[in-house]
């Protein structure tokens, strides 16, 4: 895979990026800039703090243009739209725990499927309020999550992408609701305005300056910081944990080849290979080899239910892109430690670990924003092997 040429692509293109402060959103918004895009984040403040968004400087990023706003505030996303006229979407915005789903089901509806129908009129009104040197939008990526289908659990092959959807839980469930409704605005407004839309269905994703709360690399890296021992819910579920970068690029590439030819938009699954789906136990394991004096045990929480078994067949991608994964687990393991142990010893004036005071200065996030970028040349060094 030739991501350098990929790069190149995106040298100048004006791309909206919804929910750029987030840790995914952040490698994504990195990517560009280091293509050289003219970006336009729209986005709430960062979700954690710290944040990856603060801690590597994305946010003073002179090629990315940040906008403080809600994606369930319709009035004003058209506002962004109509005054930065994107020609590439990629929607990313969302409420993306399962747990806080459960707490909050009212807000993750609302973001989650309302704020996915606001984007999908602005896009639409894009078409429709052009201009003699701006035709709208010309490519479009929803961003869901591989929890869309109606999980059996079963052990036997992955998940295709015309099998039903119906996640269980409201987090699930919603970004089913979201793919319905991109599919319906696709067949309803957006083929014949001759916008190429696609969704991608992304397994779960690690890597360097995640600190949401329950996950499980984030949980592993707060308790290697603060020297205790790492809690496991459940060792024995299984996910297609994958590097950021494998579906940032894939979202990159998915987006460039139907811009180029929308014949090729639909929706598509991003995942590891059969041998990176582990249990979390396997996954514990191999932080725990990387990370050298670090140890694990199981604890139950009784919490509610989360899926136990999770696999995606990637064949589509493969086929029309000629997509690959790029790095196996262990890599992807290793280069998130790579970047978490640039935080030991930094702690705040009362001794909180990962404080906010790190992300102020230019010079605090220098050694961060420089491991990603080293990161991102591997990792495009690594794909013109696969």
């Amino acid at each position: 895979m030739d991501y350098k040429r990929l790069m190149e692509f995106y040298r100048g293109k004006r791309v909206l990026v919804t929910g750029h402060t987030g840790f995914k959103g952040s490698w994504l918004c990195r990517v560009l800039s280091l293509a050289c895009a003219d970006v336009c984040g729209y986005a709430l403040e960062p979700p954690t703090k710290p944040s990856l968004f603060e801690l590597a400087g994305i946010a003073r990023d002179e090629r990315v243009r940040s906008v403080a706003g809600d994606v369930r505030d319709y009035e004003h996303m058209r506002s962004v739209f109509e005054d930065f006229k994107p020609e590439i979407v990629i929607h990313m915005a969302a409420q993306p725990i399962v747990r806080e789903s459960y707490k909050n089901p009212r807000y993750t509806f609302e973001t989650n499927v309302m704020g996915t129908v606001n984007v999908c009129e602005c896009v639409r009104l894009s078409r429709e309020n052009a201009c003699a040197w701006y035709n709208g939008v010309k490519s479009f990526v929803n961003v869901t999550t591989d929890k869309v289908y109606d999980n059996k659990e079963r052990s036997e092959g992955g998940y295709r992408e015309d099998e039903p959807l119906d996640g269980y839980d409201p987090y699930s469930n919603s970004k089913s609701c979201s793919e319905l409704v991109t599919h319906s605005y696709v067949r309803s407004f957006l083929a014949d305005a001759g916008v190429a839309v696609s969704t991608a269905r992304a397994g779960n994703v690690i890597g360097g300056g995640d600190f949401a709360a329950d996950r499980i690399i984030p949980d592993c890296v707060r308790a290697a910081l603060d020297g205790r021992e790492i809690v496991v819910r459940n060792p024995y579920s299984i996910r297609p944990y994958q590097h950021v970068l494998e579906p940032v690029f894939a979202y990159l590439m998915l987006a460039k080849e139907q811009y180029v030819n929308g014949a090729i938009s639909g929706w598509y699954n991003v995942g590891p290979d059969d041998t990176d789906c582990v249990t979390t136990g396997e996954l514990v394991n191999i932080f725990t080899s990387c990370w050298q004096g670090t140890t694990w045990h199981v604890q139950g929480d009784a919490g509610p239910h989360e899926a136990g078994f999770l696999k995606l067949n990637c064949d589509k991608l493969k086929a029309t892109l000629s997509w690959t994964p790029v790095w196996n687990i262990r890599t992807a393991v290793q280069k998130t430690v790579e970047f978490s142990k640039l935080l030991e010893g930094t702690k705040d004036n009362d001794g909180t670990t990962l404080p906010e005071i790190q992300t102020t200065t230019v010079a605090s996030t220098e050694k961060f924003s420089k491991c990603m970028d080293k990161q991102i040349e591997e990792y495009i060094a690594d794909a013109s092997k696969a």
